[in-house]
């Protein structure tokens, strides 16, 4: 019993992070013409005062795990690659639909950097659903140079790519038993202070709902990390980690009734059935060669 409610709690917390990540793309798109600099600053500055308050609220050193600091480094470097990509897709594409998508390729990129890096073996059946998921992919981004969106699109894919490097790190750190609630304080702090600058030397100035907007932004970046860094704390991916598309849903939901009636074309939609359909076939696969394991 208690493993099913572990698992309960899991997928609900995947699903909270999932809503919270797809109010973050709605508020990007709100707050309008701010620079992408000025928005990953303000995402990450409300997110880090959120870490600090549950680091101290938990009693918990500011301070990582012996052999992880390269990895924080590289995995907020890497993740903030990410971050800019999905903002810059998000802010500039017709559909924050689409936008989500592209960046859901992060679990398959995990996969193949998990192998690589981390000597995780890929099994065929993973290998093939990856390339099957590419051709998703290019449903989504239609690489034609008559695409307005192509540079947008690319940026949204690499963010997936960067994405994948980060949560990467974040598993390998992980397994060395670092604390999830410092791993998001030290990639806020290092995002913070990379954006800085930027906004020391060119703030351009917002009116009163642009502020709002992005300290929603921040609100529901923190939400987001916070739930799904929990979800993996009650259950396992191959248990739940297919719930996370379900921000593509909420994020076609919010673009079509609150960002002027969104609605992805049809070879969007055939790009988001691709890509969903294979995150589906890893996870049913992932889960019979995990109870194969257990009974053998």
């Amino acid at each position: 019993m208690a493993t099913v409610n572990n698992r309960t709690k899991g997928i609900l917390c995947i699903l909270f992070s999932a809503f919270c990540f797809s109010g973050m793309s709605s508020f990007i798109n709100l707050s309008g013409d701010v620079p992408v600099f000025q928005k990953v600053f303000f995402r990450n500055l409300v997110a880090l005062f959120i870490a600090v308050i549950a680091l101290a609220k938990n009693h918990e050193p500011f301070k990582w795990k012996k052999g992880c600091l390269k990895y924080h480094f590289l995995r907020s470097g890497v993740g903030l690659l990410g971050v800019f990509g999905n903002f810059y897709a998000t802010t500039k594409m017709a559909s924050t639909a689409d936008a989500a998508i592209l960046n859901k390729m992060s679990p398959f990129f995990t996969l193949i950097f998990s192998a690589i890096f981390l000597k995780e073996k890929v099994k065929p059946r993973q290998a093939v659903a990856i390339a099957i998921a590419f051709v998703g992919v290019l449903f989504v981004i239609k690489p034609t140079m008559a695409n307005s969106e192509i540079l947008p699109s690319i940026c949204g894919f690499l963010g997936g790519v960067a994405a994948g490097g980060a949560y990467t790190c974040v598993r390998h750190m992980g397994n060395k038993g670092e604390n999830g609630r410092f791993t998001v304080f030290f990639f806020s702090m290092f995002s913070c202070a990379v954006t800085l600058p930027y906004l020391i030397f060119d703030f351009h100035p917002m009116t009163k709902m642009q502020w709002v907007y992005l300290i929603m932004v921040g609100v529901c970046a923190a939400g987001g990390q916070f739930g799904i860094t929990a979800a993996y704390t009650f259950a396992p991916s191959r248990e739940i980690s297919v719930y996370d598309y379900s921000n593509v849903i909420f994020t076609a939901i919010s673009g079509y009734f609150f960002l002027g009636g969104q609605v992805p074309d049809l070879w969007s939609f055939v790009g988001y059935f691709i890509i969903c359909a294979m995150a589906v076939w890893m996870f049913v696969y992932n889960n019979k060669e995990y109870n194969r394991k257990i009974t053998e």
